[in-house]
């Protein structure tokens, strides 16, 4: 009995960490998009730069609490910030269109790759900074 518990206890801690990374590298990668440093985000949740970096690393995990503040800074549904599709997306009737379609494309691709597309659009749309 003994045993059979202690694997259940391993694939649940195994499945918690495996959450959590992916729960911090969506807050990274969201917070990155709102050119948002680690220390600004932190100081908007009122905790320290260290717990964010934490957080971003699996180091800690997120307390429940600061989700919907969380998700509200980066413009983010829970169901978002949690990896679950978003809730707040209007349902359409058809087809994705061709852009929506290359928009999940690129949102598969490695960020390095992103992160030259979107320099691409922004030249394209004339975009300066």
């Amino acid at each position: 009995m003994a045993t059979s518990t202690t694997r259940i206890l391993q694939a649940m801690n195994t499945k918690d960490e495996q959450f959590f990374k992916a729960l911090g590298s969506r807050i990274a990668q969201a917070r990155k998009e709102k050119q948002l440093t680690q220390t600004q985000l932190a100081e908007k949740l009122g905790i320290a730069q260290q717990t964010m970096a934490h957080y971003e690393g699996a180091k800690l995990k997120v307390s429940v609490s600061l989700l919907p503040l969380l998700a509200e800074i980066l413009n983010l549904s829970i169901d978002e910030l949690l990896g679950l599709p978003s809730t707040h997306q209007t349902a359409k009737r058809g087809p994705a269109s061709r852009l929506e379609q290359q928009i999940d494309v690129i949102a598969q691709l490695p960020r390095a790759k992103q992160k030259l597309v979107s320099e691409i659009l922004d030249n394209v749309i004339g975009k300066t900074e």
